[in-house]
């Protein structure tokens, strides 16, 4: 793939989405806004997204907070609940047990709870009983972790990891620009999940726009102690760097403990999921960290939003076509020090 094709797709997706939110608040039409009646019939009935409705009560399970990133999901999907009077949430502790969270599961199908919002610690191990759950009339939001049918979900909130290398790449481009011998090295995070696959081909991708490809690469497990010896290692290989990108801010910890025990500081750093720390890091200056994508921690969040939104028949109120849609992917910006604020109240702690 050329990739000037990814960058002005990427340009002209995030235009895109502008132009969706003018054309649905109705700002680029003459046209006289319509009654209330009217707006409650064109969405189906449901009545306003703010209207309290009839209580909801939801299952959540997620896998072992094991991981800052992991931690914030479950934070945030319990306050989104807090936060709307008319959801009573049920959460199941978090595990890295598949069998375990299948059970939790079925516990919820038993309860006759009125949806189920699933992050998988394994999508496809818990397809099954997602089907199940989806055939008992109770419906499953998926959450970052697809699972193998598509009948196993209402409908899917997934973040963008193949738009995080998109977004890490064109970033370092536009800091490179005019120099095409600069060493580009990547610390990818566990390289047998799709996930690292999907954002490394980003990265890759975005690269080969300006004439870059990854010089050094090296693999960690999104732990800090992986990062730190996959950084060691890739700071021995590589005498002249020129730019990082790191795919996980938690291990990144252990990634900028590395680079400080080499005392290196020729590159500039790019991280990875948006972790408060790395802002922080950002916000102060005076680091190798220049930027970090996000990847959100808010998808259970929003399919906490979502379950109840399937369940009351609402529709999305920005949306003009009805109904909730069958999967949404959040974006994948890069913050830097110009828009750090904007993010940093969002951020999870590493």
């Amino acid at each position: 793939m050329a990739a000037t094709t990814v960058r002005r797709r990427w340009t002209l997706a995030t235009g895109l989405i502008g132009v969706s939110a003018l054309l649905a608040t109705g700002c680029v039409s003459n046209t006289p806004e319509p009654s209330a009646e009217q707006q409650e019939a064109a969405s189906g009935g449901g009545g306003s997204n703010d209207e309290v409705g009839e209580t909801v009560t939801i299952g959540f399970t997620a896998p072992a907070a094991d991981h800052g990133w992991m931690a914030a999901i479950s934070r945030a999907a319990e306050e989104r609940a807090d936060s709307l009077e008319d959801v009573e949430l049920q959460v199941a502790e978090g595990t890295n047990d598949v069998n375990l969270q299948i059970s939790q599961v079925e516990t919820f199908i038993n309860d006759g709870v009125d949806a189920i919002v699933i992050l998988p610690f394994d999508g496809a191990a818990l397809t099954d009983v997602a089907l199940e759950a989806m055939e008992a009339g109770i419906p499953v939001i998926n959450v970052d972790r697809e699972f193998s049918s598509p009948f196993a979900a209402r409908s899917t909130v997934l973040g963008d990891n193949y738009g995080m290398g998109v977004s890490a790449g064109t970033y370092i481009c536009e800091q490179l620009d005019g120099q095409p011998d600069a060493v580009v090295a990547e610390i990818a995070g566990i390289d047998s999940l799709p996930l690292t696959q999907e954002r490394s081909q980003g990265f890759a991708d975005a690269l080969s726009d300006c004439g870059l490809d990854v010089d050094n690469r090296v693999a960690a497990d999104f732990t800090v102690q992986g990062g730190q010896q996959a950084a060691a290692n890739l700071l021995q290989a590589a005498p002249q760097i020129d730019a990082i990108w790191n795919h996980d801010d938690d291990q990144g910890v252990g990634v900028l403990a590395a680079i400080e025990q080499a005392d290196r500081d020729e590159f500039f750093m790019v991280g990875g999921a948006g972790s408060a720390n790395v802002m922080r890091e950002i916000q102060e200056g005076g680091s190798v960290l220049d930027a970090t994508v996000v990847y959100p921690s808010t998808q259970a969040a929003d399919g906490i939003s979502l379950a109840r939104l399937v369940v009351q028949e609402k529709d999305m109120d920005d949306l003009v076509s009805s109904q909730v849609p069958r999967q949404v992917q959040l974006f994948a910006p890069v913050v830097t020090a110009d828009n750090v604020d904007q993010y940093l109240p969002l951020a999870f702690e590493s």
